[in-house]
């Protein structure tokens, strides 16, 4: 086997392990918090503590995953781009 093909099965292999975690689970850990949902400070004696809650995932712990993000966003465009009730012509 090539260099080349292999070099493009096993990108082809990751895509589609990549694709299907995305559609199996959309939503990974917010990497800001590690899935905690608040930062985690320590106190004075060395004590972990609750901080502030995250920002960025609104304190769920949960974001949506890059790929998954993406596919919203391509199935938005498409379903604006044909729809059917704007596009039909009266005759």
């Amino acid at each position: 086997m090539s260099l080349p093909l292999l070099a493009f099965t096993c990108l082809t292999l990751v895509t589609l392990c990549y694709c299907g975690k995305c559609w199996l689970s959309p939503f990974g850990r917010c990497r800001k918090c590690r899935g905690f949902g608040y930062a985690v400070r320590t106190t004075r004696r060395g004590r972990p503590k609750r901080g502030r809650d995250c920002r960025r995932c609104r304190a769920t712990g949960r974001r949506i995953r890059t790929g998954r993000w993406l596919y919203n966003r391509w199935a938005r465009i498409h379903r604006a781009g044909t729809d059917q009730s704007r596009t039909e012509v009266t005759r």
